[in-house]
């Protein structure tokens, strides 16, 4: 259970982001407003390599490895387990392609997990590898851990890994990761976590948990741009996982962790420098008041968005207590399709996502009672 940590305001301030006051931006599952001092830090970067070119090589390294750190405590891991990658599907794609797979072999899948989270292990469908489904339980999508332990016992000695995501992007249920490595590890699988929509937002600590391999990009929770993002690959995986397209050699001066003993080895050869810094001023904004306090403000603001909604007579869709909360909120309104309800709540200046058959609601660390009232007076004018 996590702890609550009282917060007074934003933890993060508002004034770092644009959008603030000309909507009530409530869409962080689907992508993040990138803050002032993220804009400012790819600028930079882009700056210097116009200016400067080659000679300013060594300080972006530099930048480099000290974002790398920032990273590596965020997923509560070491600096040698994590890599950039571009993409959350990339991150994945690492371990499900690069499984030594024989025929028979079997993944366990959560049904209707998000694409990015299934698609890399259905495209070993080539190599022989098989799909066992866990289907989610009641209307909010439960997926209990008895579930898994079914599946595993049914392909007993023959399930290589399961794969889900932290946070189920269409309802925003989250999975207790430490009890489900738990269970993976006794039944000889590896554990390998679509984490995009929790890091960032719910504290993290991945190796304490024994996941064996998480990816997320930075475009959602970590306030960062699109083509960045993190891969999670823990010591006893990478020392079985080979390197399927190997990187041009670092800079001998670029210092940081050995590629060939790290995660760095599974890294293109050219990184997005620009990506990286403006990461990197993302997780010094996230950093300032520590993940505690920003699930603080996002768990009440989700809890108290939900209460409120469904007092207007919506249903959710989401859990709305327990281990199985996160920031994201689901809800269905009687008689009007989802995208309907998206599309009248952008005309009242509320941005908010359709998903299957609800309207999924997303507020972030930035985000205040303004813009839940904003949300709940448009959904009380549908």
């Amino acid at each position: 259970m996590l702890a609550a940590v009282p917060v007074a305001a934003p933890p993060i301030d508002r004034a770092q982001m644009p959008v603030a006051g000309r909507v009530a931006y409530l869409d962080t599952a689907l992508m993040s407003p990138l803050p002032t001092a993220v804009v400012a830090a790819m600028a930079a970067d882009a700056e210097q390599a116009s200016v400067r070119a080659s000679a300013a090589y060594e300080e972006r390294w530099a930048t480099v490895e000290r974002v790398r750190g920032r990273a590596a405590a965020l997923l509560g891991a070491t600096v040698d387990d994590v890599a950039f990658v571009p993409n959350t599907t990339t991150g994945m794609g690492l371990v499900a392609a690069g499984l030594d797979w024989r025929p028979g072999d079997r993944v366990v899948l959560a049904a209707g997990d998000h694409p990015a989270t299934t698609g890399p292990w259905r495209a070993q469908a080539r190599r022989g590898v098989e799909l066992d489904l866990v289907d989610p339980v009641g209307p909010v999508g439960r997926l209990p851990l008895e579930a898994f332990a079914r599946a595993l016992e049914a392909g007993r000695g023959r399930v290589r890994a399961v794969a889900v995501s932290w946070v189920q992007a269409h309802d925003g249920w989250r999975t207790d990761l430490a009890a489900l490595a738990a269970l993976a590890h006794d039944h000889g699988a590896l554990l390998c976590v679509d984490a995009i929509q929790g890091v960032g937002v719910v504290p993290c600590s991945l190796a304490a948990w024994g996941v064996d391999a998480a990816a997320a990009g930075a475009q959602k929770w970590m306030l960062g741009p699109h083509g960045i993002g993190l891969a999670y690959l823990a010591p006893p995986l990478r020392e079985r996982l080979p390197v399927a397209v190997p990187g041009a050699p670092r800079p001998p001066d670029a210092g940081g962790p050995d590629p060939a003993t790290s995660a760095r080895a599974h890294e293109p050869g050219a990184l997005n420098h620009a990506g990286i810094a403006g990461l990197g001023a993302a997780l010094d904004l996230l950093d300032g008041p520590g993940p505690e306090a920003v699930w603080a403000w996002v768990d009440g603001l989700a809890r108290r968005l939900a209460g409120g909604l469904a007092a207007l007579g919506a249903t959710v869709l989401s859990a709305q207590d327990g281990d199985g909360r996160s920031a994201l909120v689901s809800v269905a309104v009687p008689g009007l399709p989802a995208p309907e309800v998206r599309a009248r709540l952008a005309q009242e200046g509320v941005v908010a996502a359709p998903r299957g058959d609800g309207v999924r609601f997303s507020p972030h660390a930035w985000n205040d009672e303004s813009d839940l009232d904003a949300a709940l007076a448009a959904v009380a004018g549908l």
